[in-house]
């Protein structure tokens, strides 16, 4: 469903052609350019948030400090909720100046700022992370599926090295609607966490070990290759893309 902001703009187009402000092409042109941000170097999705579930979400990485703030500043101005990833503290200290309440999380290199505080799913998402080389990816995770709505709560450092922390917290892991899990090294708490619980796991294999690690890619495939039933996995540190699909389960 299109917000009423969105609405509205479309009415408008629609009575300056009325009133003959606008000709048939130019009226259609607007109308099939609506929810597009033309910023020369970006392209801004305004419409994304009604036909996905999900606003649009700056990836900052690879991204100069003035593009990111420029980006940020014209979705804050078009009242969409602003989420950037692999933000550094530079670029958080330039969109503070148009944004001054933006947010960030020095872990999960997250600046965030929202309109206003959106209504809470009935349930919640755990994110476990193995250990806390791994709260980089885990927190990431945490500060996206709480941007979108979600309650979250935390569990950290239970990797299998000392599996009995991990049983220590299982209450609040098996009362969650979704689970996701952040390891690095052989990824072998995936499969542990897959074996005891009745919900949806997600596996975020991450880059962090020693060299046979080959950046993640040694979890990635344990993960991939793990028995345990119900496990799925997204890509090596995405712990944006597990959080987006937990938000998408958790909301059914």
């Amino acid at each position: 469903m299109k917000s009423e902001i969105e609405i509205m703009n479309l009415i408008d187009i629609f009575e300056k052609y009325k009133q003959g402000e606008l000709d048939l092409p130019e009226a259609l042109q607007m109308v099939s350019n609506h929810g597009i941000e033309e910023m020369g170097f970006a392209t801004i999705d305004t419409d994304r948030l009604q036909r996905t579930g999900f606003p649009e979400v700056i990836y900052a990485a690879g991204k100069t400090v003035e593009q990111v703030k420029l980006i940020a500043e014209r979705m804050y101005q078009n009242k969409i909720d602003v989420l950037a990833t692999r933000a550094t503290a530079e670029m958080y200290e330039a969109i503070k100046t148009v944004i001054p309440k933006a947010v960030y999380n020095e872990t999960a290199k997250t600046i965030m700022y929202k309109h206003q505080v959106s209504p809470q799913s009935k349930g919640y998402i755990v994110v476990v992370a193995a250990g806390t080389s791994d709260l980089p990816i885990a927190e990431e995770a945490v500060e996206t599926a709480r941007f979108l709505g979600n309650e979250v709560k935390t569990v950290y450092d239970v990797g299998v090295a000392g599996i009995h922390r991990l049983f220590h917290k299982l209450d609040v892991i098996r009362g969650a609607r979704v689970i996701i899990v952040v390891a690095g090294m052989e990824g072998a708490l995936g499969s542990v966490v897959g074996g005891l619980v009745d919900k949806p796991v997600i596996g975020v294999p991450t880059s962090v070990g020693y060299g046979a690690n080959f950046q993640g890619l040694s979890a990635l495939l344990s993960m991939l290759n793990s028995c345990a039933s119900g496990i799925s996995v997204v890509n090596i540190d995405n712990g944006f893309g597990a959080a987006c699909q937990a938000s998408l389960i958790n909301k059914l």
